[in-house]
């Protein structure tokens, strides 16, 4: 059964953050995800509000830079490595705080006036930094596609480019975060693409297109993926990050079968 967990960073939006940890568990998860922890409290207050709501926080991102700037991950950008390598650090006294087990990695926005090769070079040689202090941690390492339409010019857009990246790193504790919503629009073929990378897929996140809402309101068939996800064998998380179509609650009709 796949073991779904709440993007309390997208979900029950009405609430404080901090106090969606119980909102979550009082919804029937066992699971948390979030991307960026860090304006809310201190590691150990982020992880105390997790542990008080008896849910297990299994991912959240690096710090990504300004996103009120318009960065969307700092990964690739040559200029700052030294930043991103801080940012590692802060990430992993949060997730070990927590006792969160992976980090996601965001590539960036690629600078038009920047040569794609050094792009991919910074990228590789952040991710391999990355992997090795996680490893040190006892963590995993997850680098993610985002399509285009969401994230323009975002320099990961494909499970094909993420791959070549992770390979290129060659960091065993490196792995694919396979989001269903970006790759359905970028690339479509879920079922066997899943198949295929299922060896190489650290982590599954879900939303509908074309809105990014729950499943059930757009074109994804996910009565049939997500049992086809359970039927090969997959035994890792798979984050619930969308946003609400209404109340979060109400919109979680399609989640009771996976719920405790």
């Amino acid at each position: 059964m796949p073991l779904l967990a709440a993007n309390v960073s997208m979900l029950f939006p009405q609430i404080p953050f901090m106090d969606r940890f119980a909102a979550a568990a009082r919804a029937g998860f066992r699971y948390v995800e979030y991307q960026f922890p860090y304006p809310f409290g201190s590691a150990a207050e982020v992880a105390a509000r997790a542990r008080d709501a008896g849910v297990e926080v299994v991912l959240h991102n690096l710090p990504a830079g300004d996103g009120a700037q318009g960065d969307r991950g700092i990964a690739c950008l040559p200029a700052r490595v030294a930043e991103f390598r801080e940012g590692v650090e802060r990430a992993i006294e949060y997730a070990r705080a927590a006792g969160c087990p992976r980090l996601n990695a965001l590539a960036g926005i690629a600078p038009v006036d920047t040569a794609p090769e050094l792009l991919f070079e910074t990228l590789v040689e952040n991710l391999r930094f990355a992997a090795g202090r996680l490893a040190a941690a006892g963590m995993t390492l997850l680098l993610e596609p985002i399509n285009p339409r969401s994230v323009p010019g975002f320099f990961l857009n494909t499970s094909r480019q993420a791959v070549e990246t992770i390979e290129a790193a060659g960091a065993p504790n490196l792995m694919l975060q396979y989001d269903i919503f970006h790759m359905q629009i970028v690339e479509g073929d879920l079922a066997k693409t899943i198949e295929r990378l299922l060896p190489k897929i650290g982590h599954l996140q879900l939303a509908d297109v074309p809105d990014r809402h729950e499943p059930g309101t757009g074109e994804i068939n996910f009565e049939f993926l997500l049992p086809h996800i359970d039927r090969l064998g997959y035994r890792g998380w798979i984050g619930c990050e969308y946003i609400p179509k209404a109340d979060t609650v109400e919109g979680l009709r399609w989640a009771q079968p996976y719920l405790a």
